[in-house]
């Protein structure tokens, strides 16, 4: 369903919501059935929780009060996000974002676990939880400074960095990994 499709359901639902309907934020959306344009609209207070997922599989939630006259007004201001749920006083959307994560960018370390599969952690891999893990690396295979900087931790500062460290340990793929 468009965006405008769903304005309009919206839009509708909100018309009979605003018939004497008091949003628990305390906010009465107050359209009579003949006073539905934007001019006569009352202001209606709505939560607006946007959700970014990043490349690297961490997702942050934002939660913004927006005050707006009319749903068309809502999704023209969040027109580059894909709306998700909505209930009386809550509207949410999401955002695919082409980079990594902040926490990733602060304290993301490309490592190695015990059983030989590439990981990212928290902080360094010997220290730290995991965030995303990625293949099996056939530990045979691998020269002995690579296997090193994964034991203490390469830190990922960007996505271009975190893109060409996994394209440099896919040829370390563990055979039975290929198979699958």
């Amino acid at each position: 369903m468009g965006w405008k499709s769903v304005v309009k359901t919206l839009s509708v639902v909100f018309a009979f919501i605003g018939l004497g309907f008091s949003l628990s934020s305390g906010i009465v959306f107050a359209a009579q059935p003949n006073q539905l344009d934007e001019e006569k609209a009352v202001p209606l207070g709505i939560t607006v929780i946007l959700e970014r997922v990043y490349l690297d599989g961490e997702i942050s939630e934002e939660q913004v009060e927006e005050t707006v006259r009319s749903l068309e007004d809502l999704w023209l201001r969040y027109d580059g996000w894909q709306f998700i749920s909505m209930n009386e006083d809550t509207v949410v959307f999401k955002q695919n974002v082409d980079d990594i994560s902040p926490l990733l960018k602060a304290n993301g370390y490309f490592g190695i676990t015990e059983d030989g599969v590439l990981t990212i952690f928290n902080g360094r891999p010997d220290e730290s939880r995991i965030i995303q893990s990625f293949f099996q690396i056939d530990v045979g295979k691998l020269e002995s400074r690579k296997r090193l900087q994964l034991i203490k931790g390469i830190p990922i500062k960007t996505k271009d960095q975190y893109e060409k460290v996994i394209e440099a340990f896919k040829p370390y793929t563990s055979e039975e990994m290929q198979k699958n």
